[in-house]
This record gives structure tokens, C-alpha cells and sequence, in this order.
């Protein structure tokens, strides 16, 4: 069973917006969707970009590299449904945003 682990404070994560953050070597994307947050594993399927040096547009998430976009909140492709990043389970604790890994 994964357990939650705080990566980040609501206030670190614009909305909009999304942050690379590492976690016990772990790299997640957290993103930041109108105030409700998401977290992706960092690595592109594409040629393994930084997601989390990404964009968000809308409810997708756009790779720095070459423009491959995911859907936030499932982690799959809208091109190519057989293309999913791993997502995350995420909850907010006063101020603290915690996920599980």
C-alpha cells in the first residue's frame, strides 16, 4: 500500500502551472488544474522529457521537448489511448499537498 508523503505547500504550485519535484528519488509532475492539484511521473513517453518542465493547458499537460500532451488527470494520450503515464493519487492537508508514492 502506498503511503502519502507531503512534496509541496498549495501556495508552490500556481494554478495553471505545473512543478518537477523529486520525493524519495522519485521525480513527479504535480499540477495545479483551477486549485485541485494532480501528480504524473515526470518522464515523457515519447524520448523521456521532463513533464514536469512542461505545460498545462486546460486539463492536459504539454512535454517541453516535443509537444506531446497527456491528459492531467488520467496520465493517457489523447492521440494515442494506448499511451499512459503512471498518475498519482493526490490529497490536500490544510496547506500541504501529499501524495501517494
Amino acid at each position: 500500500m502506498s503511503a502519502y508523503v507531503k512534496v509541496a505547500t498549495v501556495s508552490d504550485v500556481d494554478p495553471g502551472k505545473v512543478k518537477e519535484i523529486t520525493v524519495n528519488e522519485k521525480v513527479i509532475a504535480l499540477c495545479n488544474v483551477n486549485g485541485t492539484f494532480y501528480a504524473l511521473d515526470n518522464v515523457c513517453l515519447h524520448r523521456g522529457g521532463p513533464l514536469g518542465q512542461g505545460y498545462v493547458e486546460g486539463e492536459k499537460l504539454e512535454c517541453p521537448w516535443h509537444g506531446w500532451q497527456f491528459e492531467i488527470k488520467t496520465g493517457v494520450s489523447p492521440v494515442n489511448p494506448n499511451a499512459k503515464v503512471p498518475t498519482y493519487e493526490v490529497k490536500v492537508e490544510g496547506t500541504d499537498v501529499m501524495v501517494a508514492l
